[in-house]
């Protein structure tokens, strides 16, 4: 059986599109990816991990800057967590992929004093993860504040800003707050809100391929010849974001819209008024922004510093809410101890 013609053009098709199911080439594929992409036009750093998703970010805005006359200046800022065997592997793919791109790469250990080896080592079975994700987050604003960027770029699809986690643990806030809408380049350029103000900066995170569906990066990355790393992290295991995205990839096998209205139902979510929300203030210790007195980067480190036993601090929201007076070990209201 012959193959499909091309939905755009007269060539045979080279896929179906995951998302349309429309018969494309490699060509139009490709042009209706980048098409797709939200796009800034700004100063922007792209959070490269060497990963299909941000290769395929950096990739694709360098295109439509140098291709389209897109007006932003890129930059690439990499975070080294100190997890060995996995981390250089990565980290060398960002290099290989850079091109002409600045790069900066900042590290765990530099700038909170720990690797996430040597915080696993103290806490047994406990997971890793929340600490490697929020020193991550923290460690992207320092590095954007170095490279003097308005915006940090990640690598985000709809399968992550479906928000499934979020969903589990019924973090209303985490839902809604991803869909603030910003002004770009001739569209909708939507990012997370403000970032951090201390330490004398001003960032906002986006999510060009927010629209984009996993198996299209892939796709996209393929067809691109890009290189990459497909490796998981050791850690991962531990994490519990995987039960989430397990239960997300089963809804989609199910029914293939299923990534695409999460996504779109966490836009249209409206807090009402009645509601008491969060409001950002800096961190007394770094600086940073924090809904408490302590950012919750500060208080895991707080908690290293004091030596918690083993398999403190796994994944629990204990200290986000519970902190802020002087004169405890730590900065909570009721000490741990």
């Amino acid at each position: 059986m012959p193959a499909p013609r091309c939905r755009r053009c007269p060539l045979p098709a080279s896929l179906r599109r995951p998302r349309t199911g429309d018969p494309l080439c490699r060509r139009c594929f490709v042009a209706a990816f980048e098409d797709e992409a939200h796009r800034p036009g700004q100063t922007v750093a792209v959070a490269a991990s060497g990963g299909k998703d941000s290769t395929v970010l950096a990739h694709l805005l360098r295109r439509l800057q140098r291709r389209r006359g897109c007006g932003y200046r890129l930059a690439l800022l990499s975070v080294d967590e100190g997890i060995a065997g996995y981390r250089e592997a990565a980290l060398g793919a960002v290099k290989r992929a850079r091109g002409d791109l600045p790069l900066l790469v900042v590290s765990h250990r530099e700038l909170f004093g720990w690797s996430v080896d040597e915080v696993a080592a103290g806490l047994g079975s406990g997971s890793r993860c929340t600490f490697c994700g929020v020193w991550r987050r923290q460690a992207l604003e320092r590095g954007a504040r170095l490279l003097g960027v308005d915006w940090i770029a990640t690598g985000e699809d709809w399968e992550g800003t479906g928000r499934g986690l979020e969903r589990v643990r019924g973090d209303w806030e985490g839902l809604g707050g991803d869909w603030s809408g910003f002004e770009g380049t001739g569209r909708d350029w939507e990012g997370t809100g403000a970032g951090s103000r201390g330490l004398g900066g001003d960032w906002t995170r986006c999510k060009p391929l927010r629209h984009a569906y996993e198996k299209e990066i892939v796709l996209y990355a393929y067809f691109q010849g890009l290189d990459y790393v497909s490796t998981e992290c050791v850690y991962a295991p531990h994490a519990y974001r995987g039960h989430a995205r397990s239960l997300l990839k089963d809804l989609e096998a199910t029914r293939a819209s299923t990534v695409a209205a999460l996504g779109h139902s966490g836009r249209r979510l409206a807090v009402a008024t009645e509601v008491a929300t969060k409001t950002l203030g800096a961190c007394k210790r770094c600086g940073f922004a924090a809904s408490q007195p302590l950012c919750k980067a500060c208080v895991l480190l707080a908690s290293l510093e004091r030596g918690l036993p083993r398999g403190h601090g796994a994944g629990g929201r204990r200290g986000t809410s519970e902190l802020g007076e002087a004169g405890s070990c730590c900065g909570a209201t009721k000490c741990c101890r």
